[in-house]
């Protein structure tokens, strides 16, 4: 048990990658709070599954956004919990593609928000209750190279995530460590949205790994990152993309 007796709050944890993380901190002895906008089943379904194998979990929707929101999750998580060990930043997404010439400015600043402007505010929320920690934060392979068609906002705003990865790490530590991932192709909703299915076929054609990745991946890569395996890691931005980007 690597995280037994702490617990963690998982943004975005109601699906996918969010909910897979969530369980694997979950199967680690961590109580997990989950934090969910739009994926009240799945949020509900992880909690259930969590509760189901012995673990203490919680699913509250909230917009990230709002700084009310935030600190709510942030104030239920101390007094159902105690304590806050680990955040993990997952929240987060592309919106849509649209090119540089075609993007207006709510476009640009509503991307901002969703995966730079969130993931600040729950830094800030979490810091006054976090004596020691982890924080993880979720980046992206976009962010390493400009990633595909009409994502320069999103890539842009994952950019900023792994640069403050970095300036958190140094101004946190030693109590707190603070490190990101940069996933590629992960089977997910997000792709299944965004990527055409011949752009993900052409992935596994040329992956090293041959396959795209799975949220499970993602997730233990979160664990190490999060518990004492990683203790002398800090201010890096990991790739998880099967060989696709080297860095």
């Amino acid at each position: 048990m690597k995280l037994a007796g702490k617990s963690a709050i998982v943004t975005g944890g109601g699906r996918d990658i969010g909910a897979a993380i969530a369980k694997k901190l979950a199967a680690e002895g961590a109580s997990v709070a989950i934090n969910y906008f739009a994926s009240s089943a799945g949020a509900d379904a992880t909690v259930a599954d969590i509760i189901a194998a012995g673990g203490k979990a919680f699913a509250l929707q909230g917009d990230l956004n709002k700084p009310e929101d935030v600190d709510a999750l942030v104030a239920k998580t101390v007094s159902e919990f105690g304590r806050v060990d680990v955040l993990v930043n997952n929240s987060g997404g592309l919106i849509a593609r649209k090119t540089f010439a075609e993007m207006s400015l709510d476009h640009w600043n509503d991307v901002m928000s969703l995966n730079l402007t969130s993931t600040f505010l729950m830094i800030k929320a979490v810091g006054p209750h976090m004596n020691e920690g982890t924080i993880v934060n979720l980046a992206s392979q976009a962010a390493r190279d400009g990633g595909g068609p009409g994502s320069v906002a999103y890539a842009a705003s994952k950019g900023a995530i792994m640069t403050m990865t970095r300036g958190l790490a140094k101004e946190l530590g030693p109590k707190v460590r603070v490190n990101a991932l940069c996933p590629g192709m992960i089977d997910t909703d997000f792709h299944n949205i965004h990527t055409p299915d011949a752009g993900r076929r052409g992935f596994e054609a040329a992956a090293p790994l041959k396959r795209q990745g799975l949220s499970e991946d993602v997730g233990n890569l979160v664990l190490f990152l999060a518990c004492d395996d990683s203790a002398f890691i800090t201010g890096t931005n990991v790739d998880i993309n099967g060989g696709m980007v080297f860095s």
